[in-house]
């Protein structure tokens, strides 16, 4: 009688075992059938990536590291080739500067495209600088810098999330609006 109960006994535990494992699958699968796919988010978001511009001095788009991206830092150059210039809370408005900053991250996620081949690659947007070139008394920075941080999140979902500085700058080359480089940490 007592093998019978250590029997029925072993069978439980390896049962609710079983149990806890097919849910740690599910909810595993549940992660994983959220689609991850930021190359068909940007579809679906109407962007398309360009051919990164070559650094104009003597540095590189990015450096890879282990598995961290560090990517320097790029400015708003429109598809035209022109940039958006001038400063926040003397020539642009917020809402300028929060386009300035989401067509930065556009060009920042068409130089990652270019580093890894594909985007399905990112494991997490890990930490931004926003660089905006304001006016003295401009201090809406990071209102500015949400168009970066927002196209982040609109594309990588919680991966896209990230540890964040958005400052003010007297000047940024070229006059342009804003300037952002990226941390990413990539899958191996």
């Amino acid at each position: 009688m007592k093998n019978l109960l250590l029997g029925l006994l072993a069978i439980t535990l390896f049962a609710c075992g079983n149990a806890q494992e097919d849910k740690k699958d599910t909810q595993a699968g549940e992660a994983v059938s959220q689609d991850y796919d930021p190359e068909a988010k940007l579809a679906e978001l109407g962007i398309s990536l360009s051919t990164p511009s070559a650094p104009v001095a003597n540095y590189v788009n990015a450096v890879r590291t282990g598995n961290l991206i560090f990517l320097a830092g790029k400015g708003p150059t429109q598809a035209n080739g022109e940039n958006i210039t001038g400063k926040l809370g003397e020539d642009l408005t917020i809402e300028q500067g929060y386009e300035a900053a989401r067509i930065t991250g556009i060009n920042q996620l068409s130089v990652l495209k270019a580093e890894l081949g594909n985007l399905n690659k990112v494991k997490r947007i890990v930490k931004v600088l926003g660089m905006v070139n304001a006016s003295p008394d401009f201090t809406d920075h990071p209102k500015v810098v949400n168009g970066y941080s927002d196209l982040m999140v609109a594309v990588f979902g919680e991966k896209g999330k990230h540890a964040r500085a958005a400052v003010g700058m007297g000047s940024l080359p070229s006059n342009i609006a804003v300037e952002i480089e990226m941390i990413v940490e990539v899958e191996d």
